[in-house]
């Protein structure tokens, strides 16, 4: 007997979809992400997971690839219940095909045999009560990409949201309409990566630039408390040119969304760059600040970037948030989000109606095993 494939466990693991449109002959057109992919019978999108059976869109469901529970800065976001966790699943398969992805074992599983990651069956119930068990105060989706898996997620925050937790999507952001307002009810918080401001890079990695840019304004119209990552590549996207235009473009939405520009590390396929230095991160984080943001971080080396890792009023300029890493060394903003010192308001998520919910403002950060 023939050993069953990848491909035919998580077909096995497959429901329904809603996000599509059925069209003449039996084909459906997708509207999970940007590529709005049309599908025939028999075929499959192009992130291989959603496909077409008869006439019906099936996609993934009822699984993990991905589990853990960790800081909640980690995601990143750092104006959302700081000091607490969020426990984060993830399936498998993505619309980009990034080659210095760090989570290419699961967003790479269907086009990289050396990934080797298998479905583990999973319940929304199951997974909302482990995250009960943990103490955590976020759920969220990642380490592939969401939008592809959305019907899922949303099953999984819907449960979720009952239990008082708040819900999170850490997606690269090649988001449609569609998929927004069937995420939003469910979905309190956003995370889009944005990988450069030059079109034909994106394309390199599978994208196109403009949807990424529309998908930031249409999540910050729709009410989700956004923040955006910048994964900055030397050589690749850290020219000031190219760092001053994705701080200005994110700055004409809102001056209060978060930009993270993060380190780089050589990883998968991406060899040949150097690893992103402390001072291209501070050099990065003084363009965003620059341009206008209010609120601009650099991370994953820290201790490295001094003030950059903290939040500051950017009324008074007090310090809000003392970082080190995923550690809070001090945390002062309130949960009606006010500041301390003039009482202004810093714009975040900074409650969750979880009461129960342990909120360890002050603690050393310490790694932890994945839970699968």
């Amino acid at each position: 007997m023939a050993p069953v494939s990848l491909q035919q466990l998580l077909d096995e693991r497959c429901r329904s979809g809603t996000l599509c449109e059925r069209l003449e002959d039996g084909a459906v057109r997708c509207y999970a992400c940007g590529h709005r992919c049309l599908i025939r019978p028999g075929r499959r999108g192009i992130c291989k997971v959603r496909y077409n059976e008869a006439g019906e869109l099936r996609v993934p469901y009822g699984y993990v690839a991905a589990l853990q529970c960790d800081p909640v800065e980690k995601k990143p976001f750092f104006h959302v219940l700081p000091g607490t966790d969020a426990l984060t699943f993830g399936m498998l398969g993505c619309d980009f095909h990034c080659s210095y992805c760090q989570n290419w074992v699961t967003s790479q599983a269907l086009r990289d045999e050396a990934a080797g990651v298998a479905p583990t069956e999973a319940s929304a119930d199951g997974l909302v009560a482990l995250a009960e068990e943990r103490g955590a105060g976020v759920v969220a989706s990642s380490y592939n990409e969401p939008l592809i898996t959305a019907e899922w997620a949303v099953d999984v925050f819907r449960a979720a949201r009952e239990r008082g937790f708040l819900t999170a999507f850490i997606s690269n952001g090649n988001a449609t309409p569609e998929v927004l307002d069937y995420l939003r009810p469910w979905t309190d918080c956003y995370k889009i990566d944005l990988k450069s401001m030059n079109d034909r890079s994106y394309r390199r990695l599978g994208g196109v630039l403009q949807h990424v840019l529309d998908a930031i304004r249409m999540v910050y119209e729709r009410g989700f408390w956004i923040e955006v990552v910048t994964l900055v590549i030397p050589g690749f996207n850290d020219s000031a040119a190219e760092l001053r235009h994705a701080a200005e473009t994110i700055a004409s939405v809102s001056r209060d969304i978060p930009w993270h520009v993060t380190a780089f590390h050589q990883d998968y396929r991406m060899t040949d760059p150097r690893n992103t230095s402390a001072a291209d991160l501070v050099r990065a984080a003084a363009i965003g600040a620059e341009a206008g943001l209010r609120f601009v971080y650099a991370g994953n080396l820290p201790g490295q970037v001094g003030r950059w890792e903290n939040t500051y009023c950017p009324h008074c300029g007090g310090l809000l948030i003392e970082r080190t890493g995923y550690a809070l060394l001090q945390q002062r903003i309130g949960e009606d989000g006010g500041c301390p010192d003039c009482g202004s308001t810093i714009p975040g998520l900074w409650s969750c109606s979880r009461s129960e919910r342990t909120l360890r403002r002050l603690r050393v950060y310490r790694s932890v095993r994945p839970l699968l």
